[in-house]
């Protein structure tokens, strides 16, 4: 995991979003029906971006040589975050899942859905998704491209832009502004911990956001 990754995921979804709010960026919030297979797991790397598109004619040997071909391309330290167009079959699985887990990909964001949860959970194979199909892509489903700009709810997400994954959701970190993020995240967090101390110690609530700023 490369330092920005492990920085960011040190941090929580809530208050890289409120920096990011503050320096005006926009349309960073991912859809919250993405939800991960292992909650209490964070989920923060650079995203290793695919697309696909449904074509129900399909060879069945086509797809899965293009499927196979695909996981050898992932990137060790990446996420594999993937916008099939589709929500039908699944876009995740045990052996796929295998396989990335020993190219070192840090977990998997698919904008559809994944099958062999118990799979994916023994292995700890963190995995967000918007639900679970027993169906596979075999003769539905082709990948399109890789590391292209990819679009997911309101979010364009560009090869290497980072994501921060939690309970309460996913945020995107554009690539280009991650070390300025996390800076003033850190910075944030630091303060929202006095703050805390405070309004612990029975500091009055308003009193506490005007002497930090923050709450």
């Amino acid at each position: 995991m490369d330092p920005s990754s492990e920085r960011l995921a040190r941090c929580y979804t809530g208050v890289v979003h409120d920096v990011m709010r503050a320096m005006g960026l926009r349309d960073f919030t991912l859809p919250a029906e993405l939800r991960p297979l292992l909650p209490e797991r964070r989920l923060a790397g650079p995203a290793f971006t695919i697309d696909g598109r449904v074509d129900p004619r399909a060879d069945p040997h086509e797809t899965l040589l293009a499927w196979t071909g695909l996981l050898s391309q992932a990137r060790p330290g990446h996420l594999w975050v993937c916008q099939p167009n589709d929500r039908v079959v699944a876009h995740m699985g045990e052996l796929s899942a295998e396989t990335l887990k020993n190219k070192g990909v840090l977990g998997c964001v698919a904008d559809g859905y994944v099958r062999d949860v118990d799979f994916l959970l023994a292995m700890g194979f963190q995995t967000w998704s918007r639900g679970f199909t027993p169906r596979d892509i075999v003769g539905y489903w082709l990948p399109r491209a890789v590391e292209v700009d990819i679009r997911i709810g309101d979010v364009i997400i560009a090869p290497g832009d980072y994501l921060l994954g939690d309970r309460d959701g996913l945020v995107r970190v554009p690539r280009a502004r991650i070390a300025d993020v996390l800076e003033q995240a850190e910075t944030a967090i630091a303060t929202e911990n006095k703050v805390r101390t405070a309004i612990l110690g029975g500091m009055d609530p308003q009193q506490a956001y005007q002497a930090w700023g923050k709450f």
